[in-house]
């Protein structure tokens, strides 16, 4: 018998226990018929998270078709493959698709043909160097890429929309041909539009692409209007 309400789906979505922005966000992305239930997990240890197969085991109890884990790990060494082999174990363990924002950022490129990117992120430049390597492990040609500093974790969920702007303005100047955002504490979702029509680039923000992965892995393909071309046309 279906959820009442959600009567197409339930999405499990999981995030960073300091993160507040990962949940406003994907509700802002929510289709009619569709709930996402959130549980919460801690950062840490030499598999992403310790607690991530307990809190997922939690969440199953409101029987979701799939999960959306709402992290990017681009910012350490090797990340997004620790990441994506973190959600296959989970995965396996309970029995429905895990799937990591990190992987569904390049997903999301790749729907989108993207070859050269500019990247956003939360972080300062050493950190930049990491993700930029990542990135180019995944097979794309990072041109531009620009943090918007934030002195701690927490912190980047307090970045003012402003510094987001700046620093979207000065990766779009480059010869980039998709932008894309990481950090999925990084309040960017419901500006995708506003910077798609001020530089003119398609832009792949991590807790759009996560969602969007994870709608579409259940068979869900409605166009999401007014977040973006991913959202809209793929």
């Amino acid at each position: 018998m279906a959820d009442t309400l959600a009567p197409r789906a339930v999405i499990g979505v999981m995030t960073p226990a300091m993160n507040t922005v990962v949940q406003p966000e994907l509700e802002l992305l929510r289709p009619a018929g569709v709930t996402n239930q959130m549980q919460r997990f801690r950062l840490g240890g030499d598999a992403v998270s310790d607690d991530l197969p307990d809190e997922t085991a939690k969440l199953m109890d409101c029987a979701p078709l799939a999960i959306a884990v709402g992290l990017t790990t681009d910012a350490g060494r090797g990340g997004p493959d620790k990441l994506a082999k973190r959600c296959a174990d989970v995965s396996r363990q309970v029995g429905v698709p895990v799937l990591g924002a990190s992987q569904a950022n390049y997903e999301g490129l790749r729907a989108l043909g993207a070859k050269r990117l500019g990247i956003v992120t939360p972080f300062n430049a050493e950190v930049d160097a990491v993700v930029k390597a990542n990135t180019e492990s995944a097979g794309f040609e990072v041109v531009a890429i620009k943090g918007t500093e934030a002195p701690s974790l927490p912190a980047i969920c307090e970045t003012p929309l402003d510094d987001i702007r700046a620093v979207f303005a000065v990766v779009a100047a480059s010869e980039c041909d998709v932008i894309l955002q990481v950090g999925t504490a990084l309040p960017v979702v419901a500006m995708i539009a506003e910077l798609e029509a001020e530089h003119r680039k398609p832009i792949v923000a991590c807790n759009a692409a996560v969602y969007w992965q994870t709608l579409r892995t259940v068979g869900i393909t409605d166009p999401i209007h007014g977040y973006g071309r991913l959202l809209e046309a793929h």
